[in-house]
C-alpha cells in the first residue's frame, strides 16, 4: 500500500516545481524529500521524476499520480474529519434503548437536547422493558431489573462481563388512578389489599415486568386482581378510569398527563416497587452525546 505521506510529499514537489522548494514548504530537509520520492517510486514500480538541467519535471506517470493523490489526499481528509466528528458526538448514529415510561417521561427533553448540540447525530429509539430486548447492541439502554428486592444485581456490582456498565438509577414505588369520586381518593396512600373487590384495568404488556410486580404484590397479600380491561398503554388506561370503567395500577413515573377528573394515590405496599437500570457501552463512554444523554438522565430520575 501507498502511504498516504509520501503522496502528500510529491504532490508538493510536483506542485511546486522544485524538491527545495518543496522542502521549504514542508519544512523538510532537501535530502528527506528526495527520499521520499525515491521511496514512492520504488512503491510504485513507476518513473514518477526525471531530472531536466539542474532540476526535475514530473513524468506523465507523476503528473497522472499527483492528480490523483490530490483526490486520495482530499478523501483521507474528509476520512479525519468524520472521525473527529465522530469522537465529537456530532456525527454518526446513537442507539438507545427505553422502556415506555421513561420513553415518556424522560427521553423528549433528552433527544431534543441531543438534538441540538450535535444536529448531525442520527438517533435511534428502541421500545425495551428487560435488559437486551434491543434487537441490536444499543449505546444505552434503560431497562426495568429483573428483581425487586432490596439486593442488588451481581452485574452492577461485579462488572457486566458483555461490554457494558450497569448502574441503577431509581427504586420507585406504584401508584394507583382512580376517579376523583371515588372513597379511596380521600386517602394518602391506598394498600393493595384495598383494591381487591375494584374492577381493574390492565395497561401494560402480560409477559412485562412491572405488570409481574404488580401481580407479585397482590399474590403476597392474597389476591388476584381482576381485570376487567386490557387498555394498549397508560395513556388509555387513564381514559378508561375517567369514565368510570375501573382503577389502574402503575408505576410512579407513568402517572403522568392525567385527565382532571382523576387521581393518584401511592400505593403502601413495599413489593409493589421497581428498581430503574441505566446500562452504556463501555466503548462509548467517552462519546460526548452518550455523556451528556448518562448526565440528562441521571438528573431527571434524581428528580422525580
Amino acid at each position: 500500500m501507498v502511504d498516504p505521506h509520501r503522496l502528500q510529499v510529491f504532490r508538493t514537489v510536483v506542485a511546486t516545481g522544485s524538491i527545495n522548494q518543496a522542502a521549504m514548504r514542508l519544512g523538510y530537509t532537501s535530502s528527506a524529500v528526495s527520499q521520499h520520492v525515491s521511496a514512492l517510486q520504488r512503491e510504485t514500480g513507476l518513473t514518477l521524476v526525471e531530472r531536466r538541467g539542474r532540476g526535475i519535471v514530473p513524468t506523465s506517470a507523476g503528473i497522472a499520480v499527483a492528480e490523483r493523490a490530490r483526490r486520495v489526499l482530499d478523501h483521507l481528509a474528509d476520512f479525519d474529519g468524520a472521525i473527529d466528528d465522530l469522537r465529537a458526538g456530532r456525527s454518526g448514529t446513537l442507539h438507545i434503548g427505553s422502556f415506555m415510561s421513561a420513553n415518556r417521561a424522560w427521553m423528549p427533553p433528552v433527544i431534543a437536547d441531543l438534538a441540538r448540540r450535535h444536529p448531525d447525530l442520527r438517533l435511534e429509539l428502541t421500545m425495551v422493558e428487560r435488559r437486551g430486548q434491543h434487537a441490536g447492541d444499543p449505546d444505552l439502554e434503560l431497562y426495568i431489573a429483573e428483581s425487586v428486592r432490596g439486593d442488588r444485581d451481581p452485574a452492577v456490582a461485579e462488572g457486566s462481563p458483555d461490554g457494558y456498565d450497569l448502574e441503577e438509577l431509581r427504586t420507585e414505588g406504584y401508584v394507583v388512578v382512580l376517579p376523583s369520586t371515588h372513597p379511596l381518593a380521600s386517602r394518602a396512600e391506598v394498600a393493595l389489599a384495598d383494591l381487591e373487590s375494584e374492577p381493574w384495568i390492565d395497561n401494560d404488556d402480560e409477559h412485562g415486568p412491572c405488570r409481574e410486580i404488580v401481580l407479585a404484590a397482590c399474590a403476597a397479600v392474597g389476591f388476584v386482581p381482576q381485570f376487567r380491561l386490557q387498555a394498549p398503554d397508560y395513556a388509555s388506561a387513564f381514559d378508561y378510569v375517567e369514565h368510570g370503567v375501573g382503577v389502574t395500577v402503575l408505576p410512579r413515573l407513568g402517572a403522568i398527563d392525567l385527565p382532571s377528573t382523576v387521581v393518584m394515590r401511592p400505593i403502601s405496599d413495599e413489593a409493589a416497587r421497581r428498581r430503574i437500570m441505566l446500562r452504556v457501552k463501555r466503548s462509548m463512554r467517552t462519546n460526548p452525546a452518550v455523556q451528556r444523554a448518562v448526565e440528562l438522565l441521571r438528573t431527571a430520575a434524581a428528580r422525580g
